[in-house]
């Protein structure tokens, strides 16, 4: 079996037959699951390099699945939506998906949208190689993909720490949604800017917000930035 696998979790069989063919002439190798309850016992066994995860699924839905993985790993997750399903696309996005493609897909889109995270997340470890952010308490690891507050690992998702890392080594420095966009899911992304609030939300809740000379902060009509006092 490759060293890189992909986790596919849907219940139609069709959906995997043609994503296996496809993600398997990249090099990679599958793991199949038809629902909520087979997925997560896969992932009891396996640690795979990414999930592509629907959300209407038998037994848990793909919503729950993505909530309770994320409370224990920060493996990327790609959830497959129905078109016109926008509650849900956010819902997810919410609860810590890092992308979702709108069904019915290109094959060819779904392995183009796991090459890019896949290499993003390279690109990023080999960046952190030589850089860690620290401010008063706090720790930015793009190496080890993880945040700390006073010694302490803050869980967060993949894009979490990118946004984060990405603020907290310009501070002062205000980005734009569309800025982040771009530097954190790349031009080949497909959302909006409400997927970049609603991941900067989830960003402070984890955070402390009182006690420290540093946050994230709303430059209102033009974007985000971190400020040190």
């Amino acid at each position: 079996m490759s060293e890189v696998t992909i986790l596919i979790c849907d219940d139609d069989p069709v959906v995997h037959e043609s994503l296996k063919i496809y993600i398997e002439n990249e090099g990679y190798s599958c793991v199949s699951a038809y629902n909520g309850e087979e997925a997560l016992d896969v992932l009891k066994t396996l640690q795979p390099a990414l999930m592509v995860l629907d959300i209407m699924m038998p037994k848990i839905n793909g919503l729950d699945v993505c909530k309770k993985v994320r409370k224990t790993s920060n493996m990327p997750i790609i959830m497959l939506t129905a078109k016109g399903e926008e509650i849900d696309r956010i819902l997810g996005l919410e609860i810590g998906a890092d992308d979702y493609i709108v069904k019915p897909f290109s094959p060819r889109e779904v392995v183009a949208r796991i090459k890019a995270v896949r290499r993003r997340i390279l690109e990023n470890v080999q960046l952190g190689k030589s850089s860690t952010i620290n401010f008063d308490r706090l720790e930015i690891s793009l190496k080890q993909y993880q945040v700390k507050y006073d010694d302490k690992v803050i869980f967060s998702t993949p894009k979490e720490v990118e946004i984060l890392y990405l603020l907290a080594s310009n501070p002062g420095q205000v980005f734009s949604r569309e800025q982040i966009l771009d530097r954190v899911w790349g031009t080949d992304f497909f959302g909006d800017t409400r997927t970049v609030d609603t991941h900067i939300k989830r960003i402070r809740s984890k955070l402390p917000q009182q006690g420290v000379d540093w946050g994230v902060h709303t430059i209102y009509g033009v974007g985000y930035k971190f400020e040190v006092a």
